[in-house]
């Protein structure tokens, strides 16, 4: 049995800073290992269903995130060829319905949040310039080589979280060198000023327009100071990184004005700058993990954007994670084996239900017109709310970080 209580994460992005809090929490010492010499405040709006705020808030984090996240009211799904509602879904009646609120939230603040708690944490060390090279598994449990600024080291702990991301440096340890597969999608994202945009385009919700071979979405975020807005289309050009510069010109040629209403493409005309990403994918894996090594989040089980839950299911993971781990830091192998039991089914669904809604949103001709009608008529907002109920409803295991009692009256 190893004498340390030390977790090593590779990875102090969402996932990884959500798990590090996680088990310092459960009285765990964690080493982040995170290969970028700074971290930067950058990326675009998240949206965080109530399966993930609930963690968060359990984390200690509302107080800190209140001020930077928007609770939208609806989310207006939108005919792309004449810009009217096909259907609304109430969210912002989530609390009373799931017990925890729909935010929206710039993915900056998010980290930014995570890194100020994790810094109040004396439990928690992260190393910058941190790559992971190779790690070898022994009976007092794994000890991880990485190259750092001052040159090569290695660090030692009890088990070792992969949560580095689409392009895993761990998963590829592990023996999955396969890269990921391109999805045939691209996408653009931007940020502008509230005041800027039309009154109609400043409401308090996510918008999302859907169309042939591609979508739209807007929402509030910074505190309703900027709005975040996202175009995804068909494309199979392949652009290097996930902020590859982009003209208002190049989106545009993916959202014609025969199919796509006047007010959805000034509104992608107005920004002067976007960034580009290339979507990728993988297909679930059978295993996650060996001896007391697993992954977690995108490096386990990367997510298509079309369920806006890859956040969301990197920090169930983490929860999961420091749970299992909490209940057996005798036996870390088999504690991740348990944790990769509990998450594996949950993930892979949510990840094919991703891929589902990629073919939903993006129907064109009699069967677009058939997906409005059952949407307008056959659901409705509330039922078509419903229909996500596995997945906003979801609790993390009941004795993790449960909420302190409030104090006795004086």
């Amino acid at each position: 049995m190893a004498s340390s209580r030390t977790i090593l994460v590779a990875g102090a992005g969402i996932g990884g800073l959500t798990a590090s809090l996680a088990l310092a929490a459960r009285g765990f010492r964690v080493v982040v290992l995170e290969q970028a010499s700074r971290l930067e405040e950058t990326g675009a709006g998240i949206q965080l269903s109530p399966n993930a705020s609930r963690v968060l808030i359990r984390l200690g984090l509302a107080e800190t995130l209140a001020p930077v996240v928007c609770v939208p009211d609806v989310v207006r799904v939108r005919k792309a060829s004449s810009g009217r509602d096909i259907v609304t879904l109430p969210i912002g009646r989530s609390e009373r319905y799931y017990g925890a609120p729909y935010w929206t939230v710039h993915r900056g603040d998010l980290q930014a949040a995570l890194l100020a708690k994790v810094r109040e944490c004396g439990d928690i060390e992260i190393k910058l310039g941190a790559r992971v090279d190779e790690f070898a598994i022994h009976p007092n449990g794994v000890t991880v080589a990485f190259s750092g600024p001052t040159g090569a080291s290695d660090v030692g702990g009890i088990a070792l979280i992969g949560a580095d991301g689409l392009r895993s440096q761990v998963r590829e340890k592990l023996g999955d060198a396969r890269p990921p597969r391109p999805a045939g999608r691209a996408a653009w994202r931007t940020l502008l000023p509230v005041q800027v945009l039309a009154p109609e385009l400043r409401t308090p919700s996510v918008n999302l327009w859907i169309g042939r071979g591609a979508h739209l979405v807007h929402y509030p975020v910074r505190g309703g100071e900027l709005v975040n807005i996202v175009a995804i289309a068909t494309d199979d050009t392949e652009a290097p990184g996930w902020s590859s510069p982009a003209s208002s010109g190049e989106v545009l040629q993916h959202f014609p004005e025969n199919r796509w209403p006047l007010g959805a493409r000034a509104l992608i005309a107005r920004p002067e700058r976007w960034l580009r990403w290339t979507l990728y994918d993988r297909p679930p894996l059978k295993k996650w993990g060996r001896g007391p090594v697993t992954l977690l989040g995108d490096a386990a089980h990367p997510m298509l954007p079309f369920l806006a839950q890859g956040a969301a299911m990197a920090i169930e993971d983490a929860i999961v994670l420091a749970d299992a781990l909490a209940k057996r830091p005798e036996a870390p192998a088999a504690a991740l084996r348990a944790y990769e039991r509990a998450r594996r089914p949950r993930d892979h669904d949510v990840q094919r239900a991703a891929r589902r809604n990629d073919r939903f949103y993006h129907l064109g001709g009699p069967m677009a017109l058939a997906r409005d009608l059952v949407m307008r008529v056959g659901l409705g907002g509330e039922l078509m709310l419903a229909r996500y109920d596995w997945i906003y409803d979801w609790q993390p295991p009941a004795d993790v970080l449960a909420p302190e009692p409030a104090p006795e009256p004086a």
